[in-house]
């Protein structure tokens, strides 16, 4: 019987503990989407406790320990970090199986050199150990990037902040890049016409113009496009149910504009015109500037509306959609392509049971251009798990070249998170380990051991070109 979380812990063959130690393990991590604060960066700033670190804002934990009848007050209320802390810890125990009973015990290991089990009977020396480390300049929030070898992170950003963090940050020298990432849901959200007017009129304020009709605001939001790129952006990021690709003309969108700033309600079908022409505007300056673009495409999203109005958005109330995706997608892609407009793209897909559809829809667009210009992403939100990553890297090693693949990311609010990277790479090493030991591909560790090297790190790195 093997313990825990050992060294070969997932690496169920001697081929893939060969792989991981001596071609994986030791390399450098390209995060290129997550959701860190980029000022507790540039201000290396360190946490008060484990809690403030792990537990705030981390709607994973936050589900498992309402599932676990804890109540809201020890989640997102009023008890107290250590109170809130002894709530997890009495969960912990009964997350076995699930994707948290990993994670958890893996960054206790990897951050604080913790081998001890988290439960009601461990959580208050815990608590303790962790948070005395904590005070120490090895686990300011830089420290914890570099303890796992971070070498960038791509926050996410909406056009209009001023970065003023990632400018502060670059003034520095640090073993790590941070960088922006162009994220302009709320520019297109006409489900909300008051919200979206208020954006409107923020960024008026900040791009210092007048906003009065449609080619105003694509004008002010291509200055904020540019100036992202001047403070060292590459990439866009999207979170969407699903691509929009309805047919339009450039005066009903420009209609449709005027009727938002005059407050008036848009139609269904209006609403669907106007997020599809804004999608096609940012693809378009992305491509102009060879950016990556990004599309988490699946959740539905505040399904409890209850809890919605008591604790607002992006708190735990979220799930897998069951949308229809592959029509809309194509068309989106192929007008680009048709226009000869289509970048490095990576799709995210929450859905498994769209797997291969996203796994060959980006077959549709490879030109031969770029190796692995369009990418079928890292499994993401409810799917980065053991079964989850296992069924992506399967399904793009079907329907594609996993060889191209650029590897993982965090999409994490926690500077904890880093492991994850660790836990993609023993279980890709699993999977050829275990196809080397079958017979299924050949026995050249050293072609196989370049290939894992190339997922973990290299192909990132040249995609990229950070």
């Amino acid at each position: 019987m093997r313990a825990f979380l050992d060294e070969n812990f997932l690496l169920n063959n001697k081929t893939a503990e060969e792989l991981y130690h001596n071609y994986s393990k030791d390399l450098p991590i390209i995060d290129y989407h997550n959701h860190l604060i980029p000022e507790q960066i540039a201000n290396d700033i360190k946490f008060d406790n484990i809690s403030q670190a792990w537990l705030h804002g981390d709607h994973y934990k936050w589900r498992a320990m309402r599932a676990n009848g804890i109540n809201e007050r020890y989640i997102t209320g009023d008890a107290s970090d250590e109170e809130k802390f002894i709530k997890w810890a009495e969960t912990v125990p009964y997350t076995l199986r699930n994707p948290l009973h990993h994670w958890t015990h893996l960054e206790l290991q990897r951050y604080f050199g913790i081998t001890d089990l988290l439960s009601p009977k461990t959580a208050s020396q815990i608590y303790a150990d962790t948070q005395a480390k904590l005070q120490q300049d090895s686990h300011s929030v830089r420290g914890l990037l570099r303890m796992m070898n971070v070498e960038v992170v791509c926050t996410t950003d909406d056009p209009i902040d001023n970065l003023q963090y990632h400018q502060q940050f670059a003034q520095e020298k640090e073993s790590f890049k941070m960088l922006p990432a162009f994220r302009p849901d709320k520019a297109m959200n006409a489900d909300n016409i008051v919200a979206l007017n208020q954006y409107i009129d923020e960024l008026e304020r900040i791009s210092n113009r007048q906003i009065s009709d449609l080619q105003d605001y694509l004008n002010a939001l291509k200055l904020r496009h540019d100036f992202f790129a001047a403070n060292g952006c590459k990439v866009s990021d999207h979170g969407l149910e699903q691509i929009y690709a309805e047919d339009y003309t450039e005066q009903e969108i420009k209609d449709i504009f005027d009727k938002i700033r005059s407050k008036k309600e848009i139609s269904p079908i209006e609403n669907l015109k106007f997020k599809s022409a804004m999608l096609i505007y940012f693809a378009e300056w992305d491509y102009e500037k060879g950016w990556v673009q990004q599309y988490h495409i699946g959740p539905l999203r505040n399904n409890n509306a209850r809890m919605h109005r008591l604790i607002g958005p992006d708190t735990g109330w979220d799930s897998i959609g069951d949308f229809s995706q592959g029509r809309a997608l194509s068309k989106f892609l192929n007008k680009l392509d048709n226009e000869n407009k289509l970048t490095k793209t990576i799709l995210y897909n929450l859905n498994p049971a769209d797997n291969e559809l996203f796994a060959t829809m980006i077959g549709n667009f490879n030109d031969g251009s770029v190796k692995g210009k369009i990418q079928f992403g890292s499994a993401w939100w409810f799917l980065d798990q053991k079964d989850g990553m296992t069924k992506q890297i399967n399904t793009l090693s079907n329907m594609g070249l996993l060889s191209r693949f650029v590897g993982m990311l965090t999409d994490s609010r926690s500077f904890l998170s880093f492991p994850r990277h660790e836990y993609f790479r023993r279980l890709l090493c699993n999977i050829f380990g275990q196809d080397i030991e079958n017979g299924e591909i050949p026995n050249d560790i050293q072609w196989v051991g370049k290939i894992v090297q190339d997922i973990s790190y290299n192909n990132a790195k040249e995609y990229f070109d950070f």
